[in-house]
């Protein structure tokens, strides 16, 4: 079974080691979507692979660090591309949330990620 529980969070950011001139190099924001996605067999006496509130209470953490901040100051994140912004997460749900499978990043609309891990 797959199961999944999103979040959303508003940061502020700007990307260092993109070329001179592109748009991205200016600080700017955007309201971001995390899907959390966990693999596993549902449990016959629970009834599920994992209580969502759980997987709420994982990401809860990192949500106060990423939501309203500035990305480029958060440790791990001076470089805060959605891949990195995602492989940051997933390192740091992985100890919680032993089925974790999947970590996407939506940076906009149309534009995001997803990591898979190591």
């Amino acid at each position: 079974m797959e199961l999944f529980r999103e979040f959303r969070f508003e940061a502020a950011h700007r990307l260092p080691n993109v070329p001179e001139g592109h748009k991205c190099a200016r600080l700017h924001g955007h309201s971001y979507l995390v899907v959390v996605q966990l693999d596993g067999p549902v449990d016959p006496e629970a009834g599920w692979v994992v209580d969502f509130g759980d997987v709420k209470a994982a990401f809860k953490p990192l949500e106060e660090r990423l939501d309203h901040y500035y990305l480029n100051e958060v440790e791990g994140l001076e470089n805060p591309t959605s891949e990195n912004l995602a492989v940051w997460i997933w390192d740091r749900l992985i100890g919680a949330l032993p089925m974790l499978s999947a970590v996407t990043v939506r940076e906009t609309c149309t534009s995001g990620c997803t990591y898979r891990g190591r």
